[in-house]
Parts: structure tokens; sequence; C-alpha cells
């Protein structure tokens, strides 16, 4: 059999280390955006959230055996929490830095749930995991995420939509019509090139590049969740773990549908090698030590995933290099507020790419698995996996919000959704999927919709083997 043209490059050696390096700016940058913007909104540091950003991302690549090209970032799924215990703080008599670090002793927490679901897959096996997050399911969970995040490209799109279009079209030319690296590099152009036509129209304000210093250190010791216990409120201790700890079941679900997601666009299926135990561990430790010393939870990114959907450039070592590029950077004020001062059309104007391409993924999942929405289960639990997720947040409330004794907990529509959907997949009949048997459908989706037949691809395909 004639062998078949490879759908990717998983060992970006192959291209030289410069455009290797460049690559791995390009993941760093496609990152900066989303992940700096928690810590702005949450009022923790921007340099600490980066430094931890590349260690976590390093962690996780040691403990997933050096195969998974996942970066992790800041994730947006705490920020409620944050905002809880800083306002239960204030109930204490504590502003808003005191009372951080509480919230990251209970994010810390969250991270060592992650241990937990992984003890759980390690000792009964990824199968019988598996069954509770079936494509229909992990589907639509996928979709909700890009579509969730939709509103915020959107946001940033509207402060000047040529500037956000001029980059959708810079990633639309160089990704069609581009040829060798042009092509590889389409998002980072986008950003280069809409930054310097706003920067030539005078539409980015450098003031804070001009006062930032060279060098810096990326934290505090007093902002870490350490120096809570030189003088600990045990009773604010106490609610901020209650109240965040919840919010690990969500970030989980989010987090296999994410290795569902990177495992669909690379053509590599992550959840049995190294296992979703591993990614599951990865992810917890690395969002426990950013808790540690003040830096937000981490998470597996939607954005870097875009961009390995975008490239095909699938070799985890691009993203190592990004994750070394994050810590460099993170010991560099002047470099954050370059980075920083980028325009928000220019974010949202590659935001506008980078999520569509996460719920695209979501798609192909249902489509490429077969999952038969003629079914009446299947199409309910879809159907409120999506409203729930898009209704809640953008809703008045933004999230549901209940209480257990003195404490509050807030739950994000795409936590709300999440868990609809897999207590209803559990409980409604006909809930047949078994992964691992149906290879056509597991490695479909898996395998990024590829036509290799799984048995035999390794033979008729030697020197794609060789790559991998």
């Amino acid at each position: 059999m004639a062998e078949t043209k490879p759908q990717g490059i998983y060992d970006a050696r192959i291209l030289g280390k410069p455009k290797m390096l460049l690559l791995g700016f390009q993941h760093m940058f496609a990152m900066f955006g989303a992940t700096v913007l928690v810590p702005a909104l949450t009022g923790l540091s921007v340099s600490a959230t980066l430094l931890f950003a590349g260690i976590g991302t390093l962690i996780f690549h040691l403990i997933t055996k050096l195969k998974v090209p996942a970066f992790l970032g800041s994730s947006f799924a705490f920020i409620g929490g944050y905002a809880a215990v800083v306002a239960m703080g204030a109930q204490s008599g504590l502003d808003k830095a005191a009372s951080l670090p509480y919230a990251c002793v209970g994010v810390f927490c969250a991270g060592l749930v992650y241990f937990i679901l992984a003890s759980l897959i390690k000792a009964f096996g990824v199968k019988k995991v598996m069954r509770f997050f079936p494509p229909v399911v992990t589907g639509p969970i996928i979709i909700a995420i890009g579509l969730t995040l939709s509103g915020s490209a959107i946001n940033n799109c509207s402060a000047n939509w040529w500037i956000a279009l001029l980059a959708v079209a810079i990633i639309v030319v160089c990704n069609i019509w581009g040829k060798g690296m042009i092509k590889i590099i389409p998002v980072l152009l986008g950003v280069i090139g809409s930054y310097i036509v706003a920067a030539c129209f005078g539409l980015v304000d450098f003031s804070a590049v001009k006062d930032a210093a060279w060098v810096g250190l990326p934290f505090a010791w007093k902002d870490t969740a350490v120096s809570v216990f030189k003088n600990p409120n045990w009773g604010l201790v106490v609610t901020a773990i209650i109240t965040i700890l919840p919010i690990s079941l969500a970030t989980m679900v989010e987090h296999i549908g994410d290795m569902c997601a990177i495992s669909s666009t690379t053509g590599i299926n992550y959840l049995e090698d190294p296992g979703l135990h591993r990614t599951l561990m990865g992810d917890g430790l690395a969002t426990a030590l950013a808790s540690l010393f003040g830096a937000p939870a981490n998470t597996t990114y939607g954005e870097n995933t875009g961009v390995l959907n975008i490239t095909k450039v699938f070799d985890p070592r691009v993203i190592r290099i990004a994750a070394v590029f994050a810590i460099i950077f993170s010991f560099c004020p002047k470099f954050s507020a370059i980075v920083t001062a980028m325009p928000a059309a220019s974010i949202g104007g590659v935001s506008l790419v980078l999520y569509g391409m996460i719920s695209a993924v979501g798609v192909r999942n249902l489509v490429e698995n077969k999952v038969d929405l003629t079914q009446s289960r299947n199409l309910l639990i879809a159907a409120l996996i999506l409203v729930l997720a898009i209704g809640i947040n953008y809703s008045s409330v933004g999230s549901i919000s209940f209480s257990v004794g003195m404490v509050n907990i807030a739950l994000s529509g795409l936590a709300v959704a999440a868990l609809v959907g897999i207590i209803l997949n559990a409980l409604l009949p006909g809930n047949d999927y078994e992964f691992g048997q149906n290879k056509r459908g597991d490695f479909a989706v898996n395998l990024g919709g590829s036509t290799r037949n799984p048995t035999n691809w390794r033979e008729t395909n030697p020197e794609e083997a060789k790559i991998h």
C-alpha cells in the first residue's frame, strides 16, 4: 500500500533550531493574553503567573513522559473562587492583598483532588472511568469551552474591529496561501502585524513600558499561600478550601475534554499513553505548586491546542521551548509591559480564530465518533450541556449559587453543564460506550479524523512512524 502524506510534524527538529524557537515563541504569545488576564482580574502577580505557567508546563511534561504537547496557563474557572474568598476576607477585616493568599490555599487543595481521580484511574483503569466521559459528553463540553470563551474574544475585538479583522486576515492569508515558515507561524504573524499597525496609528499606550524595569523578581513572599500560616485565620482557611474545592470537579472534566481535543488534533491517543492518570497528576501538581507561590491555578490551554491545529507542528519540544520562554520573560517586567500593552483588539482577533478552533474540534469529536443524535438520550445530554454552559455564562447571574451551611458556592455554567452531562449519561439507559472497544470510533476522534487503520498504520506508514 502506498504511503499516505503525514498529517503533521511530530519531530520539529527537522525544521531546525531557529524555526523551533520561533514556533515556541508563537506558543508563548498564544497563551499570554489569556494567562495574564487572570491575574489582571484577580489581583495576583502577572510575573508569578508567567513563571509558574512555565514551570508547571515543564512539570506536566516530565510527569507525562515528555509526550503530550500541552501548555498549562491560568485557569479562568477559579476566578469566582478568588472573588468569593476576597469578599469573605473583607468580612474578617482583611484587604484584597491579604485575602488572596487564603484563596491560594483553597486552590492548592483543589490541585490535590486531581491526584484522587488519577489514583482511581490507575486503580480501576481508564476504560471504567471513560465510561462516564463518552464522546456525547466530551464533545459538547469541548464545543462549550470554545463558545463560552468567545464572548471575551468579541469584547476584545470591539475595542477596534479594524485591528481585530486585520489580525484575523493575516492569520487566514498566511495559513491558506503562505509558504514554508509563513504557513507555520500565522498566529504569531497575526499578533505582530496587528500590533505594529495599531502602534503606527497611535493606538498603543507605551507609558507602562517606559517605566518598567528590565529585571525583577516574579513574586513577593508576602503574596504566597505559605505566608498565610505565619498568623493564620483558621476559619477563613477552612472557608476558602470548602469554597474552592468543588471547582476542581469541573476543571477535571475540562481537563479530560482538553486531552480529548489535543488527542484529536495531534493524532495520538494520550488517554492511553502516557495515560489520563499521568496528565491529571501533572495538571494537579502544577496547580498546587503555582498556588503555593501566589500564582493562579493552571490548566491545559485551549489557545495552544488551537495553534497546534493551525500549524500542524505537534512536537512537545516546541511547547517546552514556550515554557522556557515564559520562565525567562517572567524575570523581565519590561517585556511583560510590552506584551500587556498589546491592543485588546489584536488579542481579540487572534482569539476569534483559536476559540473557534476549539469548538470545531468538539464538533469533529461528535461527527467522527458517529454519535447518534437521533437517540433521545444522546440528544438530551448534548442539548443540556450546550444550553447550560452557554446560557448560564451569558445570563445576568453568570453562575449558579447556593449555600452549604455558612458557605456560599458559585458554579460556572461550564461546571454545571459538565456535572449535568456526566450524571445524565450515567443514569439514562442506553450507555453502551466502552473506551477502546470501538476502534473506528475511538481512533477516529483521537487520531484527528485520520483514515489510518490503527492496526496496521505503522506498517503502511513506516516513515511517519519514525517521526512518532
